[in-house]
């Protein structure tokens, strides 16, 4: 399965309701839509819209058992929006640079 865009997985990350749910995730453990939306206050359908999101920028995956959906974080994903982002602040890290020497120079 290919990578997801960049832009794809910033923007599932920009709710805080999805922020919440990767944070839940981040301890490995695989749960239900029920564990997760268990003391949460929205609905099991706007759960599940929200963990449609997250898995179409391939930051859950959902496994089916019997009749249950169990959700889990693809730290691959997270990895590599991880690695996008100190790429561009070393970019900037670097412009910043360039900057100061010109200025003391100038």
């Amino acid at each position: 399965m290919p990578n997801a865009d960049p832009a794809d997985v910033f923007a599932a990350l920009g709710d805080p309701t999805r922020l919440r749910l990767v944070e839940r995730l981040s301890d490995g453990r695989d749960r239900s839509i029920h564990d997760l939306s268990s003391d949460a206050p929205l609905s099991r359908q706007a759960m599940t819209k929200h963990l449609k999101v997250l898995e179409r920028a391939r930051i859950v995956r959902s496994t089916r058992y019997g009749r249950e959906l169990r959700f889990q974080l693809e730290q691959a994903e997270l990895e590599r929006a991880r690695a996008f982002l100190v790429h561009v602040s070393s970019q900037w890290q670097d412009a910043l640079g360039r900057l100061a020497e010109h200025a003391e120079r100038g």
